[in-house]
């Protein structure tokens, strides 16, 4: 086993230090979400804190980790009595992004149970986290059906497997802690808020420190035995730290006070539901038992209350996380002092929010922000002789009607497009391709019963072979990648319009978030095209890219479309099982270039070989009408729209009309 990086020697980050120590001290308070940017020492702190927790005493031969002073009257590898039994390190059990269902919560012989009704169950990773830590690196990236199992088990305790009538359940309690990079895509907020405590970390943009953090990392990667070794008093210091306040917790007094200021401060930032509450009760006990007292004080409420509510006050996904430390001031200054009894805050243990000092044995002695968008005045140049104006800003976005691709597809995770896929309604059977995942146990039974005479069956099960087995084939959602190709030549530069189209894919961007869709924005201008926005289900970086967005220039139409050609043809080989649907914003003329329009036809013509879903949204505008984008709207095998029904809910909506009549 290689040596973790010490948890005592990640330099900064006090806040995620801070989180996971609370977490360990009490994994009531329900885990912790780490979001930042990569290279930020999230994965290594995670993995350096399953070394600080104490041994587990566990039933020798228990796959489930039983606990022999209390074992669970209902694990699958009991009855045990209770007595003594042996001890083994806490475990960190990692879930991968491409996990399967079977290996979350594990798998039943569904051979032996139809054969001889034996409950023979292989236990997955949900068992093996057991009174340790799961860990999900880019948790964001999970299957939904994935994301919500896990949460049911660490909010239950317990794991539950459902096969075709035969039924295991075994404890489940473990310290949840999932990373993430808001960049790839953001969690549904219902998921959000399952996660108790959530940390955004950054790097350091102080020299010094980010010296030291090379330093460390340095010495450890030549030698991390040895500088584990330098680092052991620290860690020593902090895992006795850790065994103290565990022990304290149940003598920490949550006075009335501080409840009032819990509720304050949930209702004053309009929280959903009771759990932050719930939370923060649990955090504010944790930090007041991390500092070795057995009272709260304000400023546990204080602290627990940036820890737990950045995450559940987020109205759409466009509001920056945090707090505003001012309000939530102003709050507890109002409902403070109503406590029977006013400890001393400068008593025992100090203030409940500091983290182990990370300064032990080797103690230390981007591109530039975005110019504001237009403020809907007129347009003022930004180059000289260039053409090109200031961005408009986008509309409002508005809510957007169901978009979706005509035919049944392979099953992307989503929630938009009829597809075939592991979880949904059951439509049919067949022989299993692989490992059996979803048996249809009618068609499995069915297979069978021809043979039972001659396979010699003489008890009351069926005698099942491998071939009898049959999968369940099933109906549900999937997830779809829609991309705009936005003409933001000259012709195109009235802010008004491009506004409208800002808006407009910045609303199917908000649907994408709540669908699971990928949303991605090519854009040509002057003499070449861009991906402005890669595919992608990051509403916040998408809006800050449509709000910078530019416009001027010739208009290189067939450059835009082989972009946008070449980023569907890569998308195709990263996820296949997404379909695509192109969205083309033009007036349709094309300029610059040898004969630009008949090169932009020929472009147009890969997309209908390849049987792309297409729509263009003409906006060419005036008296007089060449009719260009009905001609490329015909190149494509797609269908043009004018601009004016380029209004409030009228995108969505004309996108699934014109795929309805394409069906």
């Amino acid at each position: 086993m290689s040596t973790p990086f010490p948890f005592t020697a990640v330099v900064g980050q006090e806040d995620l230090r801070l989180a996971l120590l609370l977490n360990a001290v009490s994994p009531a308070v329900g885990g912790v979400l780490v979001r930042g940017e990569k290279g930020t020492a999230k994965s290594t702190a995670v993995r350096a804190l399953s070394a600080l927790l104490p041994e587990v005493a566990v039933v020798p031969g228990c796959r489930f980790s039983c606990d022999p002073a209390a074992p669970d009257p209902s694990c699958p590898d009991g009855p045990h009595e209770a007595g003594n039994g042996g001890t083994r390190p806490s475990r960190m059990v990692e879930l991968p992004v491409g996990a399967s269902e079977d290996r979350l919560v594990g798998a039943l012989d569904i051979e032996r149970a139809l054969a001889e009704g034996v409950k023979a169950f292989e236990p997955g990773l949900l068992a093996d986290a057991h009174r340790g830590i799961l860990y999900v690196d880019e948790v964001n990236l999970l299957h939904d059906h994935l994301v919500d199992l896990l949460l049911d088990a660490a909010a239950m305790g317990a794991s539950y497997v459902e096969r075709e009538g035969v039924s295991v359940r075994h404890a489940s309690k473990f310290l949840l802690v999932g990373t993430m990079n808001p960049e790839e895509g953001e969690l549904r907020p219902q998921l959000l808020d399952r996660f108790g405590l959530t940390v955004e970390v950054a790097a350091s943009r102080e020299p010094d420190q980010r010296v030291e953090v090379v330093r460390r990392r340095l010495a450890y990667d030549d030698d991390p035995a040895g500088f584990a070794a330098r680092w052991a008093d620290e860690e020593s210091a902090v895992r006795q730290r850790i065994v103290a306040a565990r022990e304290l917790l149940p003598s920490v007094r949550l006075g009335d006070g501080a409840l009032r200021q819990i509720a304050a401060t949930c209702a004053a930032f309009e929280v959903d539901g009771m759990r932050a509450d719930i939370v923060m009760a649990r955090t504010a006990t944790a930090l007041a038992a991390w500092a070795g007292r057995t009272d709260v004080l304000a400023e546990d409420v204080r602290q627990a209350a940036l820890l737990a509510l950045p995450h559940r006050r987020r109205r759409n996904p466009f509001d920056a996380p945090g707090l505003d430390e001012d309000k939530l001031d102003e709050t507890l200054e109002e409902f403070s002092g109503e406590d029977d009894e006013d400890p001393d805050p400068d008593g025992p243990g100090g203030g409940g929010g500091q983290p182990p000092p990370s300064d032990g044995p080797e103690a230390d002695g981007g591109s530039g922000a975005q110019p504001e968008a237009g403020d809907g005045g007129e347009p003022q140049p930004s180059g000289a002789g260039s053409g090109e104006q200031s961005a408009a800003r986008a509309s409002e976005p508005f809510r957007t009607k169901v978009l979706s691709v005509p035919g049944l597809g392979d099953g992307a995770a989503g929630r938009r497009s009829r597809a075939r896929t592991e979880h949904g309604r059951t439509t049919g059977a067949r022989r299993p391709r692989g490992a059996l995942t979803k048996l249809h146990l009618a068609a499995t039974v069915q297979a069978a019963a021809p043979h039972q005479r001659a396979r010699g069956r003489t008890g009351r099960g069926l005698v099942v072979r491998r071939d009898d087995l049959r999968q369940a084939t099933r109906e549900g959602r999937e997830g779809n990648l829609v991309l705009f190709v936005v003409d933001a030549s000259g012709s195109m530069a009235a802010r008004q319009r491009m506004s409208a189209v800002k808006g407009a894919v910045l609303s199917l961007l908000l649907d994408a978030y709540q669908r699971r869709d990928k949303v991605g924005l090519v854009t040509f201008r002057g003499a070449a095209a861009e991906v402005a926005l890669p595919p992608t289900s990051s509403v916040d970086a998408a809006a800050a890219r449509l709000e910078t967005l530019p416009t001027g220039g010739r208009t290189p139409l067939a450059a835009g479309l082989l972009r946008a050609h070449e980023v569907l043809r890569v998308e195709r080989l990263r996820d296949p099982a997404r379909r695509a649907l192109v969205v083309v914003v033009t007036d349709g003329r094309a300029t610059g270039g040898p004969e630009p329009v008949a090169l932009a036809g020929r472009a147009a013509r890969l997309f209908a070989a390849d049987g792309v879903a297409s729509v263009v949204v003409d906006c060419e505008s005036g008296p007089v009408r060449l009719g260009l984008a009905g001609q490329l709207a015909g190149e494509l095998d797609g269908t043009a729209v004018t601009l004016d029904e380029l209004r409030a809910d009228s995108i969505a909506g004309l996108v699934k009309d014109v795929q309805r009549r394409a069906a």
